[in-house]
């Protein structure tokens, strides 16, 4: 693991492998299973927009004599309530928002306000150089929004046209014939830390469904089990990056969008940060790094926390309160992490479990509903044809291939991954992939996986926070209002004999607190996890809970 000059890390070496055999299950669905026709894992902007368009399309066709008849449509998510796992920045192009409700006007839209002025800056320790905006990151015309209200709000939409909408259901398996998806498996719940049903014990429920669509987010297991299974590989792996963001209800109104470049980050990590306005009083703040850091003790939390202490920050937060706080990763490996096909038998992958973010314009949730508008619409026509193998649903990767979302990403397709040499030598080549539209860098930069990145074994740089700007792991949970119990079963797979490096690493990727390193030994709190999984990137495993686990974000 180490030499007596340089110790590093290689953190694959201490990551278990992904549990796939309990998450395709070659079984029978249960005798009482719910029929379905379409089910649609993950109430996010992609799952929700596939069941908005479907829905609309059966009526539509209903109500022009079709012969397809009634669908039913359900979307199980594991929040208690809707939007209350969904965090993003977050700036939206309403690009998909129009497609999907051209009835509407962008005011009637959940967003909070249109972005009229903005800056992009370079930080030092303690001053600021404004920077011309990155073309990819002009944001004049798109608006601020809570991810939160915008899922609330599409959730209310999608009801209104018949969706079962069921949240506190997390999803543990797909039910499999052959090579077919035939519905999946919810969790159960009640279960004691053992294992054991305790006293409110639910057992798992089966959904079949002719079409599964997989809307789980980032780095959703079952995307990642479905696609191992079937052997669906990608020119380079997907790559991820950790944010986290908090509210602020401050003193100072913030005019503009603020990104920043630079301080508090080492020069060999890949990120930035954000401020964003939500009212003139209550402002969003974030930063943003590549998991493919090069030190075993980068620590995002703490680094966001000493950002707030810099003169620029400090004078917007003073005096004011933190309300509210999470963290989640973020899918960057753009067009060549895309998986090489977003289909099955029975089976769909939208959103950012298929890896449609565009990292040189910090986007994502447009193409994430654009996806799902094209998987109802190849859904509905696989529906009227009776035909839901691959062959028919494939359909849908044509569509994606076709559209702006593959045309966005081709252009930017080496920007983020130009800066796997280091922050200079990645604006050099991001400056000529933005003037050439993308031919420069030519040719395919190759990425390995993060846990596959060596990390340097390094020291802690000491942090105490002062509780009024900035604030510890465990306080910052209180935050996000996490309300798991305190015996529920782990749900964190954690490799054999971990050496206490490793388990220093984990304690600093993991903004949650989750784990600790207590001499050379891992403890793990469990029902610290707020469902980031960040470390599932690169050490410990995570898989799904009963449903009520986890944050309970409300204006994120």
């Amino acid at each position: 693991m180490a030499d007596s000059a340089r110790r590093t890390v290689l953190p694959v070496r201490h990551q278990p492998d992904l549990p796939r055999e309990r998450m395709i299950l070659a079984e029978a669905p249960d005798a009482e299973a719910l029929e379905m026709d379409v089910v649609i894992v993950g109430a996010g902007p992609a799952g929700l927009a596939t069941a908005i368009e479907l829905a609309r399309l059966v009526q539509k066709d209903a109500e022009n004599g079709g012969t397809l008849g009634e669908v039913n449509i359900a979307i199980l998510d594991k929040a208690p309530a809707l939007g209350e796992h969904c965090l993003s920045g977050a700036v939206v192009n309403p690009r998909a928002f129009r497609e999907l409700f051209p009835e509407l006007k962008d005011e009637d839209f959940p967003f909070r306000g249109r972005v009229d002025s903005e800056s992009v800056l370079f930080l030092t320790e303690t001053g600021q150089i404004r920077l011309p905006t990155p073309p990819p990151m002009h944001n004049r015309g798109n608006y601020v929004g809570s991810i939160c209200e915008i899922v609330q709000w599409l959730g209310g939409k999608a009801e209104e046209l018949g969706v079962n909408v069921l949240p506190g259901f997390p999803v543990d398996s797909l039910l499999v014939e052959g090579q077919k998806v035939v519905g999946v498996r919810t969790t159960p719940s009640g279960l004691k830390r053992d294992g054991t049903p305790g006293s409110t014990h639910e057992p798992a429920t089966d959904l079949t469904a002719r079409v599964t669509v997989l809307a789980e987010g980032t780095r959703g297991p079952l995307g990642q089990a479905y696609r191992q299974w079937q052997g669906i590989t990608s020119d380079n792996p997907q790559i991820y990056a950790l944010g986290v963001k908090e509210i602020w209800e401050t003193r100072v109104p913030l005019d503009r969008v603020i990104h920043t470049l630079g301080w508090p980050l080492p020069r060999d990590a890949f990120g930035g940060s954000f401020m964003y306005p939500l009212e003139p009083n209550v402002v969003a703040i974030g930063l943003v790094v590549g998991l493919d850091y090069r030190q075993t003790t980068l620590d995002v939390h703490q680094l966001l926390q000493r950002m707030k202490l810099h003169p620029f920050f400090r004078k917007y937060f003073e005096g004011g309160e933190m309300v509210e706080w999470g963290a989640k990763t973020i899918p960057e490996g753009g067009l060549y992490a895309l998986p090489q096909r977003r289909y099955g038998d029975g089976l769909l992958m939208v959103g950012d479990t298929a890896g449609f973010v565009d990292v040189a314009s910090l986007k994502g949730i447009h193409y994430a509903m654009q996806s799902g508008i094209y998987a109802a619409r190849t859904i509905f026509e696989s529906l009227k044809q009776g035909d839901v193998t691959g062959a028919s649903l494939g359909a849908y990767d044509r569509l994606v291939d076709a559209s702006y979302i593959r045309d966005d990403l081709h252009k930017t397709r080496n920007m983020r991954l130009g800066f796997k040499d280091g922050f200079f030598v990645g604006g050099i080549k991001a400056g000529l992939a933005t003037v050439t539209g993308g031919r420069i860098p030519s040719g395919r930069i190759a990425m390995e996986p993060d846990a596959e990145r060596e990390k340097e074994v390094t020291p802690e740089t000491p942090f105490v926070p002062d509780n009024v700007l900035t604030f510890s792991k465990v306080d910052a949970v209180f935050k996000s209002g996490n309300g798991t119990r305190d015996d529920i079963p782990s749900h964190l797979i954690v490799g054999q004999d971990i050496p206490g490096e490793v388990a220093d690493m984990y304690a600093h990727l993991c903004p949650a607190n989750v784990y600790e390193r207590q001499g050379d030994r891992l403890v793990v709190n469990a029902p610290n996890c707020i469902d980031c999984k960040a470390t599932d990137v690169i050490g410990p495993r995570w898989t799904p809970r009963e449903g009520g686990s986890g944050p309970a974000y409300k204006r994120m």
